[in-house]
């Protein structure tokens, strides 16, 4: 079954939401995946509100950040302006499951982003934008029954595990680094605990 994360359902998301969903702060896996990482040219594919982008720029990285939603953007831009790294982000409103970039990245990276065509096939589509080298880092969301991820209820395509994830890169082109699922909370609107379990998977791209 294909799942309806189109356009619409993310600007619907986006205006919808609560006005502090653009002001979490970077998930806890990017400074502890990229740290030892020399900073170069990444890209976010499908940043949301820029926390994670806005952190690597901030780290001296030059960020591409893309999302298909120009509220996620415009929000993104804005808390970026006070950030003193601005210089450093180039926000793209972009389609991530047809769009290509003119170029390859030292990083890609994606935080929980669905775009309307199979998990496992946007995680192996953007692997194919990181430079030889370079590294891809996914963080997404491993569903159980009954959980609701950021306060939806996504559907079952959005859901990977750590194993599937792997299982699509080829040995000879990959060295895999980090291959976790973790258990975490988060504080949301009105001080109430949001359970997320988190699938993160990095590895370098060898040819």
């Amino acid at each position: 079954m294909t799942h309806g994360f189109d356009k619409d359902f993310w600007e619907r998301h986006w205006q919808q939401g609560p006005g502090s969903m653009g002001g979490n702060p970077p998930n806890p896996y990017l400074a502890r995946e990229t740290s030892g990482l020399t900073p170069g040219t990444a890209l976010d594919a499908g940043c949301g509100g820029g926390a994670e982008a806005i952190w690597l720029a901030s780290h001296g990285w030059h960020v591409t950040a893309a999302d298909i939603s120009s509220e996620a953007l415009a929000r993104a831009a804005e808390r970026a302006a006070t950030s003193g790294a601005s210089e450093r982000l180039r926000w793209v409103e972009a389609d991530l499951s047809v769009w290509r970039p003119d170029e390859r990245f030292d990083l890609v990276m994606t935080h929980y982003a669905h775009p309307a065509m199979p998990q496992l096939d946007f995680y192996h589509r953007i692997a194919g934008w990181v430079a030889p080298g370079g590294t891809l880092l996914i963080v997404g969301h491993l569903h159980t029954p009954g959980s609701t991820g950021h306060g939806h209820h996504p559907l079952a395509e959005a859901s990977v595990t750590s194993a599937a994830v792997t299982a699509r890169m080829d040995g000879m082109d990959w060295e895999i680094v980090t291959a976790d699922e973790h258990f975490r909370t988060l504080t949301g609107d009105g001080g109430r605990a949001v359970p997320l379990q988190d699938v993160v998977v990095r590895a370098t791209r060898r040819r």
